[in-house]
C-alpha cells in the first residue's frame, strides 16, 4: 500500500482511500496533530495530509507497513532520543502499523514545530517592518 496515486483534494479523501485499520490510525494521527496545533490549517501538500501554520508544520502519510510522519529535520533533531526507537531519517520518522502510535511524542513534536514556525514568522515580520521603514526613510530624503 503506497500513498494514493491520485492526489486527493482533502485529508478526508486521503484517509478514506485506505483500509479501515489504517484509516483509524490516520484519524488518530490527525486528531493528535489538530489538538497540538489548533490554529493550523489542513491541506494536501506533496499529495499527502499537511498541517500548515505560517509555513508547512508537519505532514503524514500511510504506507504498507508504517505511517510516515514528517515534522522537518528540526522536529526530528529536537526529539532525537525519543525518535531513535523508530526507523527515521533526516526529516521523517516511521511508525509501524502493527504498533500503537506514540501520541505523546507526536504531540510534543507538533507543539515544538508550532513554536518554531511562529518564532520564524515573527522574525520575518520584524525584518519586513525594518526594511519598510528604511525604504520610507530613504524616499523622504
Amino acid at each position: 500500500m503506497k500513498t494514493n496515486p491520485v492526489t486527493p483534494g482533502t485529508i478526508d479523501a486521503y484517509i478514506i482511500s485506505f483500509p479501515e485499520n489504517i484509516q483509524q490510525m490516520l484519524e488518530v494521527m490527525r486528531m493528535t496533530i489538530r489538538k497540538a496545533a489548533p490554529d493550523a490549517v489542513e491541506i494536501i501538500n506533496y499529495g499527502i495530509p499537511t498541517f500548515y501554520l505560517k509555513g508547512n508544520l508537519v505532514h503524514f502519510a500511510a504506507y504498507k507497513n508504517h505511517i510516515g510522519f514528517y515534522p522537518s529535520p528540526s522536529g526530528i533533531i529536537a526529539f532525537k532520543e525519543e525518535v531513535s526507537a523508530y526507523k527515521s531519517s533526516k526529516g521523517a520518522v516511521q511508525f509501524p502499523v502493527d504498533k500503537p502510535l506514540p501520541l505523546s511524542l507526536i504531540s510534543k513534536i507538533v507543539k515544538y514545530r508550532v513554536k518554531e514556525n511562529l518564532e520564524r514568522a515573527e522574525v520575518k515580520e520584524k525584518a519586513k517592518k525594518v526594511k519598510s521603514k528604511r525604504n520610507s526613510e530613504s524616499m523622504s530624503k
